[in-house]
């Protein structure tokens, strides 16, 4: 076991140490007992639900859980008989642990990935891979460099209903050619609270680990735990939060991997009608181009009107309903509507012609994880880490368009983009703002980013004030180590 304040420099030479003499010994193990050992970084809500898909899998034990939160590690290995620590680097260190998954903050996800690859620990990591996509490349290093079995989750990947979708719209063609994706996530959400004094941490909570890479900036919302997500200091906001599964369900099932990070990313948006401690925006929308063709991006976490239940709606054609958090892919012949374990198809008049239905996606693919440890061998993985850092680029991408904007200039917008779906879409989000009383000129928009998907930097106007966001300042003791 290491101390809490060990210096990440000797750490980091014990777990490269360790890298060489237990990556194998480790699959040995876990292949003569029949045991995979697994220990669950994250013991919220989210390391709740992977702690009990990975105790489900045959001959899988949990043994260990770390959370800087101490009532919360103990809370979770008592459900397991398991040991439970303050600090990730006491179970990276374990040579009992033979996988982690990563259910920490998002800030933590690559430092602590990339920790374990170099300790010899197989790594699931949750979504989105990364805080920033230059550490999400280093992951890719590291899993790359270890030789191990590393993965997302971003579990529709292990969905059977993705082939059957590929198939339809790529082999059989039923729609014809595709002209546009839209993706939505249209889900309401409430203010987090605005503190006038900075919040106080609790005392279960070892708060420097907590932080880890992030800045040391004091909290002005209500809660520590979850709304994390919505302070660009530690998350992505619902951009990355939920928008990443619906955008590797398009680059999956619609793109088929072909094109891994879009070319110009134009977006807008804001945090509207709250008045509250988050950062990250409510509203945001985007228009992304590719190599083929665009996908645009509608965002919301308003409800239809103030006090109104429900989810406010973008829909595309009057016939054809509205997935709230999945895609539409408009087509020659048709629509096609995809969420999470289900999907519509219809021709232009809006009648429907098939629909899709899909499986229990969480335990397969924990299983499909846990086979390719077993077989050391990571092309058995449903995703790849590489697939899961670029479906978390183009979220990454996104909110760097947002973090660059400046005034909101509709007429820019509009010309960003010669398609009739991005004019309706900049339409409907701002009529979502009336019942608010919110007018766009409360709205920030960019200017059209040009990305090099080879250099993965951004090229052209502007570019060195977007390139700041692609890596950030570190702590001292957690820097995310430079591997390319």
């Amino acid at each position: 076991m290491i101390n809490p304040n060990t210096n990440r420099r000797r750490f980091l030479q014990t777990g490269l140490g360790l890298a060489a003499a237990a990556s194998l010994p480790a699959v040995a193990r876990a292949a003569a007992n029949d045991e995979l050992r697994v220990a669950i970084l994250g013991a919220g809500g989210r390391g709740g639900e992977m702690a009990r898909a990975f105790a489900n899998v045959s001959g899988v034990r949990i043994v260990a859980v770390a959370d800087p939160d101490s009532q919360r590690a103990e809370k979770m290995a008592n459900q397991y008989q398991a040991t439970a620590t303050t600090d990730l680097r006491r179970v990276l260190e374990d040579a009992n642990v033979d996988a982690v998954v990563v259910t920490t903050c998002n800030h933590w996800h690559c430092l602590a990935s990339i920790w374990a690859l170099q300790a010899g620990k197989h790594v699931y990591v949750e979504k989105p891979l990364s805080h920033t996509q230059w550490e999400g490349r280093q992951v890719v290093a590291a899993a790359e460099k270890s030789g191990l079995v590393c993965t997302i989750g971003t579990q529709q990947r292990s969905d059977p209903m993705q082939a059957e979708i590929k198939s339809f719209l790529h082999s059989d063609k039923t729609l014809g050619a595709i002209q546009y994706v839209q993706a939505n996530r249209l889900g309401a959400r409430a203010a987090i609270g605005r503190r006038t004094q900075p919040l106080e941490v609790p005392q279960a909570v070892a708060y420097d680990l907590w932080l880890g890479p992030a800045a040391n900036q004091p909290i002005y919302r209500n809660q520590l735990h979850y709304d994390w997500h919505w302070d660009f200091n530690t998350g992505n906001g619902e951009m990355g939060n939920w928008g990443v599964h619906i955008l590797d369900d398009i680059r999956n099932t619609v793109y088929q991997d072909s094109v891994a990070m879009p070319k110009r990313v134009v977006a807008a948006g804001g945090r509207v009608a709250w008045e509250d401690a988050g950062q990250t925006p409510n509203v945001h929308y985007a228009l992304l181009e590719t190599e083929t063709f665009p996908t645009v991006v509608s965002l919301s976490n308003l409800p239809p009107a103030p006090g109104v239940k429900g989810s406010w709606k973008s829909p595309i054609h009057p016939q054809i309903g509205h997935p709230g958090s999945g895609y539409v892919v408009v087509c020659e012949g048709g629509y096609f509507c995809g969420q999470r374990g289900r999907a519509t198809a219809y021709d232009r008049d809006g009648k429907q012609i098939r629909s899709f239905r899909g499986g229990n996606i969480v335990p397969l693919h924990a299983a499909n994880f846990v086979a390719a440890v077993r077989d050391n061998d990571a092309s058995r993985l449903n995703v790849s880490i590489e697939t899961g850092h670029y479906s978390s680029g183009w979220c990454n991408l996104i909110n760097i368009a947002f973090q660059v904007g400046a005034s909101y200039d509709r007429e820019a917008l509009l010309a960003a983009g010669d398609l009739p779906a991005w004019e309706r879409l900049v339409q409907q989000m701002e009529q979502q703002l009336q019942p608010f009383g919110v007018s766009p000129d409360q709205l920030r928009s960019s200017p059209v980013l040009t990305h090099d998907a080879k250099t993965e930097r951004f090229i052209g106007p502007l570019a060195d004030q977007a390139n700041q966001y692609l890596r950030r300042a570190y702590r001292s003791g957690y820097e995310v180590p430079e591997l390319v």
